[in-house]
């Protein structure tokens, strides 16, 4: 294994106003191989899609890679066909996966033979075949094409340095000091990238992060899946308090049996036994439980966790079975709970007097029920703060489902032409069908990736200031379709043919980051962006085309069909099924070799809220298992309760005591438990869901009927889990009560 010699180039971009996280350039690699000999090869890793065809088959392949042809050398991936040194040397080389390989080739051997890629046609040949990548790693395709064949797109890509498109990976020489490599890298970009830092103000600093940390903590995403770390803390931390509930559960039953067992203990006494084997007895016993739970679990975890991956929506383990140090670790586990759990009781039960037991005058001392109770509102406190957890991920997602995005996302259907030349004859054709209200061609929809581009916008003091903004190519219908309001000035228009090369619309946030409180102050200003020069002619107000759990970015709108790929089309309620089969039928006639998708706007944008959606679920899922468990304590010590105190209720009754006074009698008892639980659970619960809200730049509010529904809730379970014990205790005939 190499993992802990690989790291990925992150790059941050300064500029006055702000400092963004990048990958890095395609300049990057074959420059720091020349330059620092610490280095023993690299590789440049860049997701593209591309359309391929076979015959009749035909997939627009969304998770492509361009790739160096020392991918196999950086990474472990398994070549189960072709050469890992030559196969993505040549240009239009492709290596498949085994998966995408056969809907292609179906068992055939594709080793040699070609595939049509885009719509150009371009001959591509198949130079590999990969094992399916792994499930849990950070790279995920299923073609990778030859980095050398994007020199079609980009022949001075290797010279790049101010565009962050690739991920570069390097991997680094034995015993290599990643910091120590890092600290030369200022030199190294004054050397090679000074003259465009200084040109257009910006300053790059480059770091490294190794490859066993970036799925949970890197700040910057490049494209690939992104895992929480917070999310994996918080679900230990669930998982660490079930067990200690389920120990606590055990602790109390095991001590509140102990007027069952004092007199075996006090006849093992009596025959000769000392403290020391006694207290091993018991946690002998306390073990052989765990361990007899512990089997039982693999065998439920085996059935369950296909389930369990369907619930958390990824595939967190393919089974346990296999999983021998998994196994081993746990069972070890098992050991220490068992012999911890059993610990207190065995030293409670060996303690016994056995002259006192065997005469029948042993009773629970007053520190063995001032424990339990202590124990019940432990148990209790946990179980109460993940309710109101519970409550609070309802709430927040409540909130974002409802918020005004600041945009039109409901009938609006969106397919994704791919650069294909016929995009624009396509587009000028679903205008004219029946239920197309409206078309719109945009390089990106909220919710999708943005580009971002190095702009210069004149500022409040009359300097072009450079900032790094989102940039989002768009036609004149855009704004209207998806229903942006405009603040200032006014949005894009036939009627001006400077409009498609020399215009701008930007958003509140852009006018705000380069000084214009007003939004109309902010109207005829210069602009330079990726080649084009003009002013802005309009603001329009903020939108959420991300996330709610990011403020609104700073955002330029500029008119460039040739790079407007995505179709938007607002289409009419009557006849949604016919309105789409026509569309397909445009799309037929005018791209036949090119597979039609299609996505609906507000599905897509609510897509982003999925790893919410199953934290929530999850979430929900054990807090109902704590109560459960926290419930199945509650049974048992209500039971040794209503034993304990029999001849009470009975003298009760015969005095002229209510059923009703005496379930009441024992309600009090528990609910006194209860409302300490929630004292203590309620301020922890809110400072933990605080700081999971402040994840969320727009959140909602903690409200207190999370915390009033919670306690209801609570003491309407342990009302019901108690109500039998006590209701059977309270109806018990007091005559044969007070006779035995």
């Amino acid at each position: 294994m190499k993992s802990d010699r690989i790291f990925r180039i992150i790059t941050d971009v300064e500029t006055v106003s702000e400092t963004t996280h990048k990958g890095s350039s395609w300049a990057y690699g074959p420059n720091m191989l020349k330059d620092f000999p610490e280095i023993e090869t690299f590789v440049r890793l860049s997701r593209v899609s591309f359309l391929v065809r076979k015959g009749d088959a035909k997939f627009q392949e969304e998770k492509t890679l361009f790739a160096d042809s020392t991918l196999f050398k950086v990474f472990d991936f398994k070549l189960l066909r072709g050469n890992a040194q030559s196969a993505l040397k040549d240009p239009l080389s492709i290596v498949f996966t085994q998966t995408a390989a056969k809907k292609y080739f179906g068992e055939t051997d594709p080793i040699g033979q070609t595939v049509l890629l885009d719509a150009e046609g371009l001959v591509a040949n198949v130079t590999g075949i990969v094992e399916d990548l792994p499930l849990n790693s950070q790279i995920k395709a299923n073609m990778f094409l030859s980095a050398s064949t994007m020199k079609r797109y980009k022949p001075d890509a290797d010279y790049e340095w101010g565009s962050f498109e690739p991920m570069t990976y390097l991997l680094l020489k034995p015993k290599t000091s990643a910091r120590s490599l890092a600290s030369k890298f200022p030199d190294f970009l004054e050397q090679h990238a000074g003259k465009i830092m200084s040109e257009q103000k910006l300053k790059y600093k480059v770091s490294l992060e190794p490859l066993q940390s970036i799925y949970l903590h890197s700040e910057y995403t490049g494209g690939i899946e992104k895992g929480n770390a917070a999310y994996v803390y918080i679900f230990s931390a669930v998982a660490i308090f079930t067990i200690l509930i389920a120990c606590i559960n055990f602790v109390n039953l095991t001590t509140a049996r102990s007027v069952e067992r004092a007199k075996e203990v006090g006849l093992r006494k009596v025959v000769g036994a000392g403290r020391w084997r006694i207290a091993k007895q018991f946690i002998c016993e306390s073990i052989l439980t765990c361990l007899i739970a512990f089997f039982l679990s693999i065998v439920f975890s085996a059935v369950l966790i296909p389930h369990f991956n369907n619930l958390a929506g990824k595939e967190v383990s393919q089974g346990i079975i296999n999983e021998f140090q998994v196994i081993a670790s746990f069972l070890a586990i098992s050991f220490c709970i068992g012999g911890l759990a059993g610990m207190y009781p065995a030293v409670v039960l060996s303690s016994f007097q056995p002259a006192s037991v065997l005469k029948g005058s042993f009773k629970s001392s007053k520190k063995g029920v001032f424990l339990r109770k202590v124990l019940v509102t432990s148990q209790f406190a946990i179980s109460i703060t993940l309710m109101i957890g519970t409550m609070i991920i309802f709430s927040q997602m409540n909130f974002m489902q409802n918020k005004d995005l600041g945009f039109s996302k409901d009938q609006i259907l969106v397919i994704d032409t791919d650069a294909d030349p016929n995009k624009d004859i396509l587009q000028r054709s679903l205008a004219t069908i029946s239920g197309a209200v409206l078309t719109s061609r945009s390089s990106s929809i909220p919710g999708s990736k943005y580009q971002n581009a190095t702009t210069q916008i004149e500022n409040a003091s009359g300097e072009l200031q450079t900032a790094d903004l989102h940039e989002l190519l768009v036609d004149v219908d855009y704004i209207p379709l998806f229903k942006l309001k405009m603040l200032a000035g006014r949005k894009f228009s036939k009627d001006f043919a400077t409009d498609s090369a020399k215009a701008m619309v930007i958003n509140v946030a852009a006018a705000k980051l380069f000084g214009y409180r007003d939004p109309k102050m902010a109207i005829g200003t210069k602009f330079k962006q990726s080649g084009s020069e003009g002013k802005i002619i309009g603001v329009i107000e903020d939108f959420h085309f991300q996330s709610l759990q990011e403020s609104v970015q700073p955002l330029t709108m500029r008119i460039e069909p040739e790079y407007s790929n995505l179709i938007s089309i607002k289409i009419a309620s009557a006849d949604v099924p016919g309105t789409v089969r026509r569309i397909e039928n445009k799309w037929n006639a005018f791209m036949p070799n090119r597979p039609f998708n299609y996505f609906f706007m507000d599905e897509f944008f609510d897509r982003q809220y999925r790893s919410q959606k199953q934290f929530k679920a999850l979430f929900m899922n054990f807090a109902f298992l704590t109560i459960f468990i926290s419930c199945l304590g509650l049974v048992g010590l209500s039971a040794y309760a209503t034993i304990q105190r029999k001849k009470e209720v009975g003298v009760r009754k015969v005095l002229g005591g209510t059923t009703a006074s005496i379930v009441f009698l024992f309600y009090k008892d528990f609910l006194g438990l209860i409302g300490i639980a929630f004292i203590i659970a309620a301020p922890v619960a809110y400072y933990f869901s605080g700081k999971w809200l402040d994840g969320f730049a727009y959140r909602t509010s903690i409200s207190p009927w999370s915390f009033i529904l919670t306690a209801v809730l609570t003491v309407l379970v342990a009302v019901a889990t108690t109500s039998f014990q006590s209701i059977k205790a309270a109806l018990e005939d007091p005559v044969k009560v007070l006779r035995s």
